[in-house]
């Protein structure tokens, strides 16, 4: 039985050999896509270091404003960073105010019933006091902002429970 790569007598061993080198190169890239861009690709690391870092502000002023989320922006800035920089990647999920957030995602332990309620608590008195400003004016707006109450803190309820608990 004639092997994949045998040489065909119109091909030299050495062209036989190119061959398997290069189906093999191609074979390991489809399989497993580098985890970050290689060493020369400078540009493209800066870049994703600089939207890592521009993630990491959003979700930080997300922690601080009730609509803008932290979670997906943490995780898009962890992408770039571990894309981008073993260092700053690093330092994300050390940090003192995200580490330990991350971590617990990633884990899928989700958040602790304490930082629930506070969470979900701050919400609501954020929102109840946008909404008791909105209201004699902008009555739809007052509307806008229970609707996204709520989906917010379904959310908040549901993360970190598995599918059949």
């Amino acid at each position: 039985m004639e092997t994949a790569y045998a040489p065909r007598p119109n091909r030299s061993p050495a062209t036989c050999a190119a061959a398997r080198t290069a189906s093999s190169v191609l074979r390991a890239r489809r399989t497993s896509p580098p985890d970050r861009p290689a060493k020369g690709r400078r540009p493209a690391r800066a870049l994703l270091a600089a939207l890592g870092v521009f993630f990491v502000a959003l979700g930080a002023l997300g922690a601080a404003l009730p609509v803008l989320p932290t979670t997906p922006f943490l995780l898009l800035a962890a992408w770039c960073f571990a894309r981008s920089s073993d260092s700053l990647h690093r330092r994300l999920h050390e940090n003192r105010f995200f580490g330990e957030y991350l971590r617990r995602y990633n884990s899928g332990e989700g958040l602790p019933l304490r930082a629930k309620a506070v969470t979900i608590s701050l919400l609501w008195l954020t929102l109840g006091a946008s909404a008791a400003w909105a209201w004699p004016e902008r009555p739809w707006l007052t509307a806008l902002l229970i609707a996204i109450g709520a989906a917010v803190t379904a959310h908040i309820l549901l993360i970190g429970r598995k599918k059949g608990r």
